[in-house]
């Protein structure tokens, strides 16, 4: 499976502001555009990390069919 992200990074008097557009709460920045795109990674990692332990909790004791889905890859 292939999902395609649009990460968007704007210039701002203290380096770069980035995020990614599909997925809200996926920001960043940093001095440099190289030092954005890698905080923006981490930032994608944590969001989808923290989703997944939200949801954990909610469906915690509930009968639920859980199976991978497939990743996104770059």
């Amino acid at each position: 499976m292939k999902e395609k992200l649009t990460a968007i990074f704007k210039k701002s008097p203290y380096g770069y502001i980035g995020f990614v557009e599909e997925l809200p709460g996926a920001n960043t920045q940093g001095k440099t555009l190289e030092e954005t795109r890698k905080n923006l990674i981490e930032a994608v990692q944590l969001v989808l990390d923290a989703n997944r332990q939200l949801f954990e909790e909610e469906l915690k004791g509930l009968e639920v069919i859980k199976e991978d889905f497939g990743a996104v890859t770059a």
